[in-house]
């Protein structure tokens, strides 16, 4: 039986030649990242293992949330993730003055590229999905492990197979397209599912309408939404990741969750229905 997308990353960062949907596995992770709401918790937890982090390049720590910073509380924060980042010779960190939103930055620097897996304490860590790499959001705990293990456990998700088809109007962005599936399949629709897209629709979408659709995996409760690695994905990556990276593809007789397919008004998809 061959893997989905999801299921070929988490194996070879688990070191098994296979896996398979609801097996439990431990995964040596590409990037662990934080910001100014998780991070400081993180770091108390992670202060209570007593080790030191487990490589300072691998951790990104964005203070996004309350920066500048509107109070006490918030300058606290940004203080908390400061001095973390200094004592730890964070390479990825970013102070004011060169901040910005978190999933912006993590794609555009080149920090996230194809085939990696990486946790993050946020929801929409699975934005990076968009260049072909699982990532996902965790708890406080998670993360603290994380930054002192560089592992975190997972139970392998079922895929759904999302098929793009058809051209996109140019009213039509990303936003739209996955409204339109959580419209279709619910809030709960991919449960801690892993969404991959596929179909010549892809090719119609731009790498903006793929990181806001992976973006938005958790809104209908999905472990992640990841795409395939293509020339537009090539193209992105290749002006701004300087290190070697493993794009990964489905094998043709993946196994994904069964759908009865779903007609949409648009003409940019054609979605499958609930499992």
């Amino acid at each position: 039986m061959g893997m989905t997308m999801s299921e070929k990353i988490l194996a070879r960062h688990a070191g098994l030649e296979s896996v398979e949907a609801g097996q439990l596995v431990i995964c040596n992770l590409d990037l662990v990242m934080a910001n100014d709401v998780t991070g400081p918790p993180s770091i108390k937890e992670f202060e209570k293992i007593g080790k030191p982090v487990f490589d300072a390049n691998k951790i990104a720590l964005i203070p996004d949330h309350f920066q500048p910073a509107k109070d006490i509380k918030s300058a606290d924060l940004a203080k908390a993730m400061r001095e973390f980042a200094k004592k730890n010779k964070i390479k990825h960190y970013y102070d004011a003055g060169r901040v910005g939103i978190e999933h912006v930055i993590l794609p555009e620097f080149g920090i996230v590229a194809p085939g990696m897996l990486i946790i993050g304490a946020d929801s929409h860590t699975c934005t990076y999905g968009a260049v072909n790499a699982f990532s996902t959001g965790v708890g406080t705990t998670d993360l603290a492990v994380g930054l002192a293990t560089g592992q975190a456990w997972f139970k392998v998700p079922e895929a759904i197979n999302v098929k793009l088809t058809g051209k996109k109007p140019k009213n039509i962005g990303g936003k739209d397209v996955i409204l339109t599936l959580i419209g279709k399949i619910g809030v709960d629709g991919a449960l801690y599912k892993s969404l991959e897209f596929s179909g010549e629709g892809v090719r119609e979408l731009s790498m903006t309408d793929r990181l806001t659709i992976s973006n938005m995996a958790i809104e209908a409760g999905g472990k992640a939404g990841i795409f395939p690695f293509d020339e537009l994905t090539k193209f992105y990556v290749g002006c701004r990741v300087d290190y070697e990276y493993f794009p990964v593809a489905a094998d043709e007789d993946a196994k994904y969750c069964k759908f009865k397919r779903i007609k949409t008004c648009s003409s940019v998809a054609a979605f499958t229905g609930k499992c």
